[in-house]
């Protein structure tokens, strides 16, 4: 018998948030598509140049926020799982 995967349910947000690289510089400016409790996806101009790892807040504060890593890029959106 094969097991299937559910994915966990997904919200709609379409809610600015900032990305910020390792050591909290260059935080730029995205937007959280929807959102579950295991990742997100994010919507920026240029989903392409995000490193593998990022830290997802939704104040510019690089001290809050969620460690991610990057799962998918596709055009200007990423998916993203959370970490610890």
């Amino acid at each position: 018998m094969a097991l299937t995967k559910k994915r966990d349910s997904r919200k709609l947000l379409g809610q600015s948030a900032w990305i910020t690289l390792e050591g909290g510089f260059a935080a730029r400016q995205c937007v959280v598509a929807d959102i579950s409790a295991t990742g997100a996806r994010l919507v920026l101009n240029d989903a392409n140049s995000l490193p593998a790892r990022l830290r997802l807040a939704f104040a510019r504060d690089a001290r809050t926020g969620r460690t991610c890593q990057v799962v998918w890029r596709r055009g200007k959106s990423a998916g993203v799982k959370f970490v610890r």
